[in-house]
């Protein structure tokens, strides 16, 4: 599976997705990041509140990759941050 991210919302319906195909239960995942399963149904639906940090052990545990690569066809001159 490869999903362009162009909105915060999609993250969460993708970690969604993932957890429930994996028939994995918010609680147990809860348990495995150690936050409650109420925090975990939050992140799932805002995911704005989501640290790099808790979403790359999230990706971990439902078995994805967070991969940033250059836009392709990305015209103009390259800027730094």
């Amino acid at each position: 599976m490869r999903r362009l991210i162009t909105a915060s919302s999609q993250v969460g319906e993708i970690l969604r997705g993932r957890r429930k195909a994996r028939q994995l239960p918010q609680q147990e995942l809860a348990t495995k990041l150690g936050i409650s399963q109420s925090r975990l149904s939050t992140l799932e639906a805002d995911p704005s509140g989501l640290t790099l940090d808790r979403l790359i052990a999230l990706c971990n545990l439902l078995g994805l990759e967070l991969v940033l690569q250059e836009k392709e066809n990305a015209g103009g001159p390259k800027a730094e941050w």
